[in-house]
């Protein structure tokens, strides 16, 4: 196969793969009507209530749901590396047991990270609606997010295999990160 008809393949390939069209695609419009629907919910909160216990714990709830999702998404990074441990070699039934959770993890990772993107968006609007500080768990966020930003389009390109592993890199990371800015 020559270099042509290696482009024109590459060229013919939709981004994402039709066996996880439908789930990535119902997770972009789930993720969608959730941001706007707690944007609204956000914007009507009185002013007064803005620098309150109780708006606080709101953004912090949309950051929990985000680190939830994110859990998810990390999950299929950590089974794929124990499967790939030479303890298991040994050990099928094991092995078996982690292939099913392997192929359960790979099939949400792109469905909860769209949804935990849209938890991630809610929860920095609304930290700037409470207040932006300059201190150590705010800075962290930020640098956070600004690290999440190639991911997406990385994980696109992943599809493709253009990304040269970028998707993993920029996604550990923001795993790092994202880990300080949420228990530390």
């Amino acid at each position: 196969m020559n270099r042509q008809e290696k482009e024109a393949g590459r060229l013919a390939r939709a981004y994402i793969p039709q066996k996880e069209r439908i789930g990535v695609i119902t997770a972009f419009v789930i993720a969608v009507l959730l941001v706007l629907w707690q944007l609204k919910g956000l914007l009507q909160v009185p002013s007064e209530t803005l620098h309150s216990r109780q708006f606080e714990h709101i953004f912090k709830d949309f950051g929990s749901y985000a680190r939830i999702a994110l859990f998810i998404v990390l999950a299929y990074y950590a089974l794929l590396l124990i499967m790939r441990q030479p303890v298991w070699d040994g050990l099928g039934h094991v092995k078996k047991g982690l292939a099913v959770l392997l192929r359960f993890a790979r099939r949400w990772h792109t469905p909860m990270a769209i949804i935990a993107i849209a938890f991630i968006v809610l929860h920095t609007i609304a930290v700037f609606m409470y207040g932006f500080k300059f201190d150590f768990n705010n800075i962290s966020g930020l640098l956070a997010l600004l690290v999440l930003l190639p991911v997406p389009l990385s994980g696109l390109l992943r599809y493709q295999r253009l990304d040269r592993k970028w998707h993993l890199r920029s996604g550990l990371a923001f795993a790092v990160l994202f880990l300080i800015h949420a228990f530390l």
